[in-house]
């Protein structure tokens, strides 16, 4: 043993501290601000969780405090992922899934869903949102180091996460995770679940955390990759014990959840989800949240403080003087003598990698980003040229030939504008950039309002993936916009979680188009199966053909769809959504926005197709059909798209 003076002091321990991911909606205003604060004071980090945060909270208080928090998760719902989001960060955490429900996909009931819900998730009040499992950009590990070259563009100086959870054979996944430049893994075990998770959840799914903790720290050294990434965990953490048995096991980061909202007041009454939380915790309620919460940042740091302390002092007693001086040290742990005989059918024998007295630490922790090899030449080109015009000219039109090797271009140069430059002089500035040749994945994505982008030739997955209020234009060569209908222009998951701007192609787009779409406008002469899928915003108008399950999980926003051939009935997936004639709809205000936007897409595009429908619109009228989830109101969905349609004809004039 030590003294305890010899000890890191509490004030560094509690760097290592976060809160789990809860999202605004499963908790309530009040309390995830006062986590947000309470981390921000000690130097810890609070994740926002999936919901989207508050703009409003991106800045310091007048007080000096920050409800910022420092972590902000994008989630397979990608509700309030925009670039703004994305830029408020130090780190940046991609959830494929969570301990206490894992392979569920998460779920916030329609009567959490209030004003201010509605807001941040581009919703509608009372709307049930779904979260599916899987991410529909990541089918695949490649996908997967897309989407973290997709964020790493957007916010170069974001450390990128990725949570994964406890469970057998978790460590092969976590070593294609470090291998796809991750800065940092969570292995979230089964025993936490806070705020929205069912109980049936919480009591039968999932692993302990122990488990995969071990199983991956050991792999990734066994593959020489434990250098290059962080761990952390989560999932019931409590004490100061639990901290330094998580660090043996080979964690350097710790996250708290539920502990934390005791700390807070929580009674855990594991009422969460049914929107009646005794303390004002864990609720939309405002009744329950003015009158019952109690909560302050004070009572988080004291608890912090405490688990703090408890460390120093078995630190001391083992005669460590640091956290990082533990990590993976396996060798302090011993198997208890008194085991049950049900204790005793657990053979975790291989994960003790036992250590020779006084032997180096058998890991070097990472201490910078881990960037790809790959820095996207032509985005870095892009945005040189724009960086040094911009503060000099209010239009800026660049050309570029682009190939499939070409990922995500926009969201660096989008990065550039919104951390570099002055907001309030962008308002007056306009970027075209033109292209030609056959663009990479997750082309446009993320561009803001100052941005069009121009194609021609072709588009590969992805393309304006949570686009935040930019224009997209895709069309071919004019020797082929004759035969457009039968091309395919854009591939799969294209506007994934997109919540404002336009996208306007001349040809056919492949599957999932429009998932989670929020806020935007497109034109398309084409989809492949599942179109419009949990889309809850938005305006889609598809000239041809769809595939099968289109409108599935679609909660909000209108598609319209030209159905000469009577097909859409055997293709719209009735348990969500209804359709009806746009002829018997009687709504001038619907037509004259299907006109307009059709009048947009034949002068971007010359489109011979969309010419065709429009010079015939009211011979074509009766077979346009729309689609919207059964919960729509026709009358307020076209109010909010013909504001967004004269707002955007006003900023083009």
């Amino acid at each position: 043993p030590i003294s305890l003076d010899e000890v890191e002091s509490v004030t560094e321990i509690r760097k290592r501290f976060g809160t789990g991911s809860m999202s605004m909606g499963a908790l309530s205003k009040e309390a995830h601000e006062t986590l947000a604060i309470a981390m921000n004071r000690i130097g810890g980090a609070s994740c926002s969780g999936e919901g989207g945060e508050d703009e409003d909270r991106f800045e310091p208080r007048s007080n000096g405090d920050n409800a910022n928090s420092r972590v902000k998760q994008v989630a397979s719902g990608r509700f309030g992922v925009t670039a703004k989001y994305l830029n408020h960060c130090n780190e940046i955490e991609i959830k494929i899934a969570q301990g206490a429900k894992p392979g569920e996909g998460g779920q916030l009931p329609g009567f959490k869903v209030n004003e201010l819900i509605a807001k941040l998730r581009y919703t509608t009040v009372g709307t049930t949102l779904i979260s599916p499992p899987p991410h529909h950009d990541i089918y695949s590990i490649e996908d997967l180091a897309q989407l973290i070259f997709d964020l790493k563009q957007i916010n170069p100086k974001a450390e990128i996460s990725v949570k994964l959870v406890a469970s057998s054979n978790v460590a092969t996944v976590a070593c294609g995770v470090a291998k796809s430049y991750a800065d940092s893994i969570c292995i979230a075990g089964a025993d936490g679940g806070t705020g929205a998770s069912p109980l049936s959840s919480i009591k039968h799914a999932g692993l302990s955390w122990e488990y995969g903790l071990a199983e991956t720290h050991k792999l990734l050294l066994d593959n020489d990759l434990r250098k290059k990434i962080s761990l952390q965990v989560d999932g019931g953490l409590k004490t100061g014990l639990d901290i330094v048995k998580a660090a043996i096991w080979g964690a350097e980061l710790y996250g708290f959840g539920t502990s934390v909202l005791v700390s807070l007041g929580c009674k855990y009454l594991r009422i969460c989800h049914l929107n009646n939380c005794a303390t004002g915790v864990a609720t939309q309620n405002e009744e329950l949240r003015s009158n019952h919460f109690k909560g302050l940042s004070e009572h988080i740091i004291n608890y912090m403080n405490f688990v703090a302390e408890e460390i120093q002092e078995i630190l001391a007693s083992l005669g460590f003087r640091s956290l990082g001086e533990i990590v993976g040290r396996t060798d302090l742990l011993e198997l208890k003598a008194t085991l049950t005989e049900k204790q005793k059918q657990i053979n975790i024998s291989q994960h003790f990698a036992y250590l020779e007295k006084n032997n180096p630490v058998c890991y070097e922790s990472p201490n910078k980003i881990n960037s790809p090899q790959d820095k996207s030449l032509l985005a870095l080109e892009i945005n040189k040229y724009i960086d040094e015009k911009i503060d000099f000219q209010n239009y800026i039109e660049l050309n570029y030939p682009i190939k499939n090797t070409d990922r995500s271009i926009g969201a660096l140069l989008t990065y550039n504008l919104l951390k570099e430059h002055n907001q309030d002089l962008l308002n007056s500035k306009k970027i075209r950039l033109n292209f030609k040749g056959f663009a990479g994945q997750s082309f446009a994505a993320f561009i803001t309002k100052e941005i069009e982008m121009h194609l021609e030739g072709y588009a590969n997955d992805y393309v304006g993936k949570s686009l935040s209020g930019g224009k997209i234009i895709i069309k071919q060569s004019s020797s082929k916009s004759n035969i457009s209908r039968q091309s395919y222009l854009l591939g799969n998951t294209c506007l994934y979680g997109a919540s404002s701007g336009s996208l306007f192609a001349s040809g056919r787009a492949g599957e999932r188009f429009g998932i989670r779409n929020c806020g935007a406008k497109a034109v398309i002469e084409g989809l492949g199966d599942h179109g419009c899928e949990y889309m809850t915003g938005g305006l889609i108008v598809v000239l041809g053909e769809i595939g099968n399950n289109f409108g599935a999980g679609m909660t909000g926003g209108i598609a319209l769809v030209l159905d000469q051939n009577n097909q859409i009935e055997s293709k719209i997936n009735s348990n969500f959504v209804e359709t009806s004639k746009l002829s018997d709809s009687n709504s001038f205000d619907l037509e004259e926005t299907l006109k307009k936007l059709l009048n947009e897409f034949c002068v971007v595009t010359e489109s011979t197709w969309g010419q065709y429908v429009y010079a015939n619109f009211e011979e074509l009228k009766d077979s346009f059909v729309i689609v919207k989830s059964y919960n729509s109101k026709l009358e307020e969905l076209i109010g909010h798209e013909t504001l967004s349609i004269s707002e955007h004809k006003k900023s083009r004039a």
